[in-house]
C-alpha cells in the first residue's frame, strides 16, 4: 500500500508547484483524503485551539459522558452496537450566521479562539477549492460559486472528543460514512489515533501528525466532478487509552445552492463517451435525505436525488 498523501503547501510556490499539484490530483482521484502541512495557520493558533478544546472537554463534558454513556451503554452487550457512536460532541455554525453565542458553557477566550480559527479555515478551504478547480480545468472560483447559493456557503465546525472505551470491539467512535457536503478540514489529535478510511477494500489509518490539517472530499464534490473525485467511507475506531480530539470544519454549499456536474467536465467527458451519472438537485434536499441515511451507502442517495432533479432552475 502506498503512503498516505501528505501535501506541503509551501511547495506550491516555486519550481515544485507542478509536482505538488499532481500529488493533490492523485490524492483527490485515488484517496479522497490528504494531509496538509505548511498550510499557513500558525502553530501557536493551533496549540491554543487544542488547549482550549481539551480544557473545555475536561471541565464541561467529560463527566457527563461518563455518567450518561460510558456507565450504561455497554452493560450486558456482547455483539457490536450498530446504532450509536462513542463520542462527545457539539457543533459550532459560522456561516451564514454564527451560533456560538448559544453556548453559555464556552468561555469568552475559547469563543474567540474558535472564531479566529474558523476564519483561517474558511480562507484555506476556499484556497483548496481553487486548487481543485485548477486541476480539473475549471475556471478559478467555479467551486466557490457553485457552493454559494443566495446567502453564501454553509460553514461549521463539529468539535468531538472520543473518550477511551473499555470494549473497543463492541462500538465505533463514529460509524462508517461519507460526508454529505463539500470540503472538510480536520484538526485531529496527534497522540491518540482512530480515524480510518476505506481504500481498495481495506481500512487504512489516517496518520496523526502534529499541526497538520487533514482534508477530505464530500458527496457534493463527487457530484460536481461527475465522479472524477470521490467521497470516501471513513470511520473512527475506539481506543482503550486516551481521549482523541477531533475538530472537523465543513465548508458546504448554501441550503438553496443547486448542485450538478460541471458542464465543462461533461463536455470533456462527452468526447470520451462517458455518460452523466450524477443528478441535479438543491443541496438542502440532499441534506434532508442524508439525515436519515448517513450510515448507509451513498449510491442509493444519489439515485434517490434524481427524483428531485432541478430542470428549470437557472444555473447562473
Amino acid at each position: 500500500m502506498e503512503a498516505f498523501p501528505v501535501i506541503d503547501m509551501e511547495k506550491l510556490n516555486g519550481e515544485k508547484r507542478a509536482a505538488t499539484m499532481e500529488k493533490i490530483r492523485d490524492a483527490c482521484e485515488n484517496w479522497g483524503f490528504f494531509e496538509l502541512v505548511n498550510h499557513g495557520i500558525s502553530l501557536e493558533q493551533m496549540d491554543a485551539v487544542e488547549r482550549s478544546t481539551k480544557g473545555h472537554y475536561k471541565k464541561c463534558m467529560e463527566q457527563r459522558f461518563k455518567e450518561l454513556v460510558a456507565a450504561k451503554a455497554l452493560e450486558g452487550v456482547e455483539t457490536e452496537i450498530k446504532d450509536m457512536d462513542w463520542e462527545s460532541t457539539f457543533f459550532l455554525r459560522h456561516l451564514p450566521a454564527s451560533n456560538i453565542a448559544d453556548f453559555p458553557d464556552l468561555d469568552p477566550e475559547y469563543k474567540k479562539v474558535m472564531k479566529d480559527f474558523a476564519l483561517k479555515l474558511e480562507k484555506l478551504a476556499e484556497e483548496l477549492l481553487d486548487l481543485l478547480c485548477e486541476n480539473l480545468g475549471l475556471e478559478k472560483g467555479y467551486l466557490k460559486k457553485a457552493f454559494h447559493g443566495s446567502k453564501g456557503p454553509n460553514f461549521g465546525t463539529k468539535v468531538s472528543n472520543y473518550p477511551p472505551c473499555p470494549k473497543p470491539d463492541l462500538v465505533k467512535g463514529l460509524r462508517a460514512h461519507t460526508d454529505a457536503g463539500g470540503i472538510i478540514l480536520l484538526f485531529q489529535d496527534d497522540t491518540v489515533s482512530g480515524l480510518q478510511l476505506l481504500k481498495d477494500g481495506r481500512w487504512v489509518d489516517v496518520p496523526p501528525m502534529r499541526h497538520s490539517i487533514v482534508v477530505n472530499l464530500g458527496d457534493q464534490l463527487e457530484v460536481i466532478t461527475n465522479g472524477k473525485y470521490k467521497s470516501v467511507l471513513h470511520r473512527v475506531v475506539t481506543q482503550t487509552v486516551g481521549t482523541r480530539m477531533s475538530i472537523a470544519s465543513f465548508y458546504n454549499p448554501g441550503n438553496d445552492a443547486v448542485i450538478y456536474p460541471a458542464t465543462a467536465l461533461l463536455e470533456k467527458e462527452a468526447a470520451d463517451q462517458k455518460d452523466q451519472v450524477y443528478p441535479k438537485f438543491v443541496f438542502d434536499d440532499y441534506m434532508k435525505l442524508y439525515a436519515g441515511l448517513k450510515f448507509q451507502a451513498k449510491e442509493p442517495r444519489f439515485e434517490a436525488m434524481k427524483k428531485f432533479e432541478v430542470a428549470a432552475i437557472a444555473t447562473a
